[in-house]
């Protein structure tokens, strides 16, 4: 998908006119050795939209490379006068700090009830899909959004009264990162994952298990 669509190039001779030259940008992408990318908002992060991890080429990169070398992702945060730039690892971690697994984040985000579910719910589908592109989501990252969201009974009741259908991706999601090999976690977390996933999906269809 990428590369189908990010291979264009304005042709010199006639000017407006984009013609697709993915075999000069694989050529070129191959030698690369850093990817970065700029924060352009304070109001929108890492993991707010799909439209930072749809623009990062770290994990494609390394499969166009000939020593299928990884190359060092950066991110430049100059959304205030004291520019930084950090790695994408550090980016990330801190994004996930800072909303995802604070609790006062979370907190106000379900304090607005369904449609606050629908935004935990999405970040953390926003975050499979940078360890998809990069890779560099830390594993502790899913361990504490599970442990968060899943393994205290209190909130599951919440999230699952609040919105089932937000509960259940956040569920599938977490057995999507596991089964994709993102997340390395116990069989235990990985079975209540599946058992909780039916009793939502029962919970939505209106069977009664009981």
């Amino acid at each position: 998908m990428y590369l189908s669509r990010k291979t264009f190039a304005f042709n010199a001779d006639n000017p407006g006119e984009m013609n697709q030259k993915r075999q000069v940008f694989e050529s070129v992408m191959k030698t690369a050795d850093v990817t970065f990318q700029n924060l352009d908002s304070s109001e929108i992060s890492l993991t707010d939209v799909s439209h930072y991890f749809d623009s990062d080429p770290t994990n494609l990169i390394s499969k166009l490379r000939d020593d299928g070398k990884k190359p060092n992702s950066y991110i430049a945060d100059t959304t205030t006068a004291n520019a930084q730039v950090r790695s994408l690892s550090e980016t990330i971690r801190l994004d996930t700090r800072t909303k995802l697994l604070n609790p006062k984040w979370y907190e106000g985000m379900l304090n607005s009830g369904y449609e606050g579910v629908r935004e935990v719910s999405n970040r953390l589908n926003y975050t499979l899909g940078w360890s998809a592109t990069s890779g560099q989501v830390d594993n502790f990252v899913y361990e504490e959004s599970n442990e968060t969201f899943i393994n205290d009974p209190e909130m599951r009741k919440r999230l699952m009264d609040l919105n089932p259908h937000s509960f259940r991706r956040i569920v599938g999601t977490l057995l999507e990162v596991n089964g994709r090999g993102y997340w390395d976690t116990s069989e235990e977390n990985i079975e209540q994952l599946k058992e909780l996933y039916q009793e939502v999906e029962d919970k939505i269809e209106g069977v009664d298990n009981s």
